[in-house]
């Protein structure tokens, strides 16, 4: 990979992964617009691995609700594990969907439709807010749905927090919070499968610089992707997403065909 195809793909990552506009959309249609295979081994390792970038700007802007009580980690423990589990079972067919854009563009049209209607179906605010075991496991659930490509986790589990009463910006953080185990373990179950094959190992181990610039540039533009987001959402809810969603899909479905696939 080249330095801008680096920047570009890592750019994009740290935009979407915690917006509810699914990175995985994104980054195929980069990806592609690229000249780079999405089904090659070492692109897919580079676009999980970056994730790593990603969740250091939650530990760095959070880091202080990290250092609390075993209690916590207990709790995004059970959010966890239901994805953790969907993932293992059905990790081929979860491959073969990521191939088709068609599953992408259908589910960023479904997820913006849903957009626009959240903030009017979930408007009820619970007066606790504290995620408890139940809150948890409901979020945890939800997460599964993102399985599907085109979905996105920040959509999926936002909204399970704010089906369980929590309000937009509480349902937000505990998105972030869930996504440092999740996406830790995808990155590092998709450098594990890397490394047993010796081939694709040595090629990774020579691409130690594309993958630092990658996380570095992923790690900067998540900052602001996070601070940002926090702050319109609270302020104007999940209606401009819904409708770029909409957008988005449609262009890409509209690509996807007059392409072929």
């Amino acid at each position: 990979m080249t330095p801008l195809q680096t920047t570009l793909i890592a750019l994009v990552e740290g935009l979407t992964e915690f917006l509810p506009v699914s990175s995985t959309g994104h980054m195929l249609i980069v990806q592609r617009a690229l000249g780079l295979a999405s089904d090659d081994a070492l692109v897919k390792a580079f676009t999980v691995n970056i994730q790593f970038g990603a969740i250091l700007a939650v530990v760095v802007l959070y880091g202080r609700r990290f250092v609390q009580s075993r209690v916590f980690y207990a709790r995004l423990l059970v959010a966890f594990l239901p994805a953790a589990v969907f993932g293992l079972a059905f990790s081929a067919l979860i491959d073969r969907l990521l191939e088709s854009v068609q599953v992408v563009a259908v589910m960023l049209i479904l997820g913006g439709v849903l957009m626009l209607k959240v903030d009017r179906w979930f408007s009820r605010v619970a007066e606790s807010q504290e995620v408890d075991w139940r809150r948890a496991l409901r979020i945890g659930l939800f997460q599964c749905v993102a399985m599907v490509p085109g979905v996105s986790r920040s959509m999926a589990t936002i909204v399970g927090g704010m089906s369980a009463g929590l309000t937009r910006q509480n349902a937000a953080e505990f998105s972030f919070f869930l996504a440092v185990p999740t996406m830790a373990a995808a990155a590092g179950y998709s450098l594990l499968k890397v490394l047993t094959e010796p081939a694709l190992a040595g090629a990774l181990a020579s691409s130690v610089k594309t993958l630092l610039l990658g996380n570095a540039i992923a790690f900067v533009v998540a900052l602001g992707a996070i601070r940002f987001f926090i702050g319109f959402l609270t302020r104007y809810g999940f209606k401009v997403f819904g409708y770029y969603r909409i957008g988005f899909g449609l262009v890409l479905l509209a690509w996807a065909l007059l392409r072929g696939g």
